[in-house]
């Protein structure tokens, strides 16, 4: 294999990189908690989009609760956004986890 086809597969899994992140961008997971009384849904870049919180969620005498549905519905969001994001990742590389890509 000579350095000009080495470099060349390079610019090309740049390419499909560019563009499995374009990709994740526009694709998003949402994860309920609560008996869906609090929604969060995370795009595929791992930004939080939104977040609904249901209104017999909020009870000034159980913030705690609100507080730990919200982290909860996050987390499980950003887990589900993470999972996303490998699978794509996994058809670029045939597969193979490659550390620090997601």
């Amino acid at each position: 294999m000579d350095i000009n086809s080495l470099m060349n597969q390079a610019r090309q899994f740049q390419e499909k990189m560019t563009v499995i992140q374009d990709e994740l961008g526009r694709k998003s997971v949402t994860s309920s908690v609560g008996g869906g009384l609090v929604q969060a849904t995370v795009s595929g870049k791992m930004e939080l989009i939104s977040l609904e919180i249901g209104r017999e969620a909020i009870d000034p005498n159980e913030a705690a609760m609100l507080q730990d549905l919200v982290v909860s519905a996050v987390n499980d969001a950003l887990r589900k956004a993470q999972d996303m994001a490998r699978q794509e990742m996994r058809q670029l590389t045939g597969g193979f986890n490659l550390p620090g890509l997601f």
